[in-house]
């Protein structure tokens, strides 16, 4: 059996008795054609059996169509809910991604990089916080980040602030006597800052007795249980018979502190209130489903490509990138559930 004869530009153009320009404006740059020769050309590629060759394109006109997606850890599951979302926005916009994990390494990052450069993608999102803006805007590419330090490069994040806010009402609003905020040491230029900022201010306008409390936590599961029990003998011993509002910086916190509690009590007990952060499926699956300030995941995933998308069609039409970065800010939601709200 002989194998079947690659269809070339010159054979679409021979049977829809257009030039090979049209055909080639047709693959680069359709909206530059009618809408009639559209439909031409692309009800010939049918009845021809046409298969695109891909690497062709990426020679002849340098488009790969890959954006490159740098991830700090996948520990955490916000992180790989928002690379799932990134991921399902291909039949949107048509782009492929490349991932690289950085697991907080500076110097990896920077050979990460470097080997998605060398395979010329279009544009990058970066969700880690170990690069600075300022050296990421010299890459001149196409970029937005998510919930990172953003000065110099376009972002989508949180309203963090607002999120903080939330949790310190909603415990609020249960009659705590005292609000407290678990939280990693943080960079007050990084988003999610304004989770503490926002439940502090909350507290100090509403007179509540509140700590907040930074530890190494992030790290690991076991460290992370170390250091939440030694927190909880502590509240135990300081705060014995009042009833404790917890806020964690994020679902897996708040899961393994809930989940500490159960080994303890056999139940959450009454004089603990947890919220979370994220709405990760993590607060969704603990032993008692998680009160948690939501993300709208699906929004800063498709906002993030959208930015990209829009500099990288700049660049197409001969535009230069903005020096003036785009900010996206997306609301949070507040998610009540049985950690806060009792058994239902």
């Amino acid at each position: 059996m002989e194998p079947k004869k690659k269809i070339t530009f010159d054979d679409i153009a021979k049977y829809t008795n257009f030039s090979k320009t049209t055909i080639s404006r047709y693959f680069n740059d359709p909206d530059s054609l009618a809408e009639e020769s559209q439909r031409i050309i692309s009800e010939a590629l049918v009845k021809l059996n046409y298969k695109e060759n891909k690497v062709a394109r990426i020679l002849a006109n340098g488009q790969t169509e890959f954006i490159g997606i740098i991830v700090p850890e996948l520990y955490h599951r916000f992180f790989s809910e928002v690379l799932n979302r990134i991921l399902s926005t291909y039949e949107t916009y048509g782009y492929k991604f490349l991932v690289f994990v950085g697991d907080r390494n500076e110097e990896s990052e920077r050979r990460y990089i470097r080997e998605l450069m060398a395979y010329q993608i279009e544009g990058l999102i970066v969700l880690s916080h170990t690069i600075s803006s300022r050296e990421l805007a010299r890459l001149q590419i196409p970029m937005a980040t998510i919930e990172r330090e953003d000065r110099y490069v376009c972002s989508v994040n949180t309203d963090n602030y607002t999120g903080g806010r939330l949790a310190a009402e909603l415990l609020a609003g249960h009659d705590c006597d005292v609000l407290i905020h678990i939280n990693s040491p943080t960079d007050p230029h990084i988003p999610a800052y304004g989770r503490i900022t926002g439940f502090q201010d909350f507290c100090r306008e509403r007179g509540l007795e509140h700590e907040l409390l930074f530890r190494d936590v992030d790290r690991s599961h076991e460290g992370d249980q170390a250091i939440l029990r030694e927190i909880v003998d502590d509240l135990e011993e300081r705060y014995r018979g009042k009833r404790k509002g917890i806020f964690l910086s994020n679902d897996i916190l708040a899961s393994t502190l809930l989940n500490l509690l159960f080994r303890r009590y056999g139940r959450l007990p009454d004089d603990y209130k947890i919220v979370g952060f994220d709405d990760s499926p993590t607060s969704r699956e603990a032993i008692i489903p998680l009160s948690s300030v939501g993300q709208q995941v699906d929004r800063l995933a498709h906002e993030a490509v959208g930015l990209v998308v829009d500099q990288i069609k700049a660049r197409k039409e001969g535009r230069p990138l903005s020096k003036t970065p785009v900010h996206k800010v997306i609301d949070p939601v507040l998610v009540r559930r049985e950690s806060t709200e009792g058994e239902r």
